[in-house]
């Protein structure tokens, strides 16, 4: 962190959506847009910060050390609305990228989120708004557990003894994206007392009343420490690889906040924003 120049960069200013700090435990209830039932998050602050253009410095920026980088890569892969065929099709070529860029051993995906305001406005199932409320998809506590998870539904329960890492492969559907981009905060400007544990609970069309999934989530609070970044206009043919969890504690990055954001830059005539993020298990080699 310390390297990289963040003086000389271009910047946007915005408003940023962090959770207060709370004295009880915090809870969050997503329901399908379906229902018409907006998300329940905890008590939340609006906090103007800078948000830097990380473009220039791309190749500066690694998973170890800032939590994300960036990465070009075509996909031969286009229906992303079709569940069934972004799991034949989709999937297997993400963990390919991811295996050949990380050096892993083995990847397996376990889930995917496709993310347009108008679709889910309209009530198209299976498609999210945009996330705005910083966050880490996963915890000191639940990290782990969803990798034993993910390694016993797929018999590779042996490798549980490597290093293993969470991370999501977050791709545009359409470019470029301007109306709510993804930043990202460096993880060398934070710290663990930033990310406040959080129950979150999601609910299915068919049950409005009993959460069918239960996890463990953190939530972000602010600090003026934080360095919050993004890649200016991304396109299709460009990814971000997002570490969420890492089970190596030698000081690299272990968790990355992260939300969408409401560019206040964003031109009168754009392109809502329509992308993709798939969540993964990357083994690495034993002695990594």
């Amino acid at each position: 962190m310390d390297s990289i120049n963040i003086a000389a960069l271009p910047k946007i200013e915005t408003s940023m959506a962090y959770t207060r700090p709370l004295d009880g435990p915090a809870k969050i209830r997503v329901f399908p847009p379906s229902s018409g039932r907006e998300t329940e998050n905890p008590p939340r602050e609006r906090v103007t910060v800078q948000v830097y253009d990380c473009r220039p410095i791309a190749d500066q920026l690694t998973m170890d050390d800032a939590g994300f980088q960036l990465v070009s890569h075509r996909s031969a892969f286009n229906d992303f609305y079709n569940a069934d065929l972004v799991e034949r099709d989709y999937y297997p070529e993400a963990a390919a990228l991811l295996k050949e860029s990380l050096g892993a051993v083995a990847v397996y995906i376990f889930d995917h989120n496709v993310r347009n305001k108008p679709r889910s406005d309209a009530g198209v199932q299976g498609v999210r708004l945009p996330v705005d409320g910083a966050h880490n998809d996963y915890t000191m506590s639940s990290g782990p557990r969803r990798i034993r998870e993910v390694l016993a539904d797929n018999n590779a329960s042996h490798l549980i003894k490597h290093r293993a890492a969470l991370v999501n492969l977050w791709r545009p559907i359409v470019g470029p994206v301007q109306d709510h981009p993804l930043a990202i905060c460096h993880a060398g400007s934070t710290k663990l007392d930033d990310f406040i544990p959080t129950e979150i609970q999601h609910f299915m069309e068919g049950n409005l009343e009993e959460p069918s999934l239960v996890g463990e989530i953190y939530s972000f609070k602010h600090s003026q420490d934080h360095q919050w970044f993004a890649v200016s206009d991304m396109q299709p043919d460009e990814v971000i690889f997002l570490k969420c969890f890492d089970t190596a504690t030698d000081g690299r990055a272990i968790f990355t906040g992260h939300t969408g954001f409401l560019n206040p830059n964003c031109p009168a005539e754009f392109k809502p924003r329509e992308s993709i993020e798939l969540r993964t298990v990357v083994i690495f080699p034993e002695d990594a």
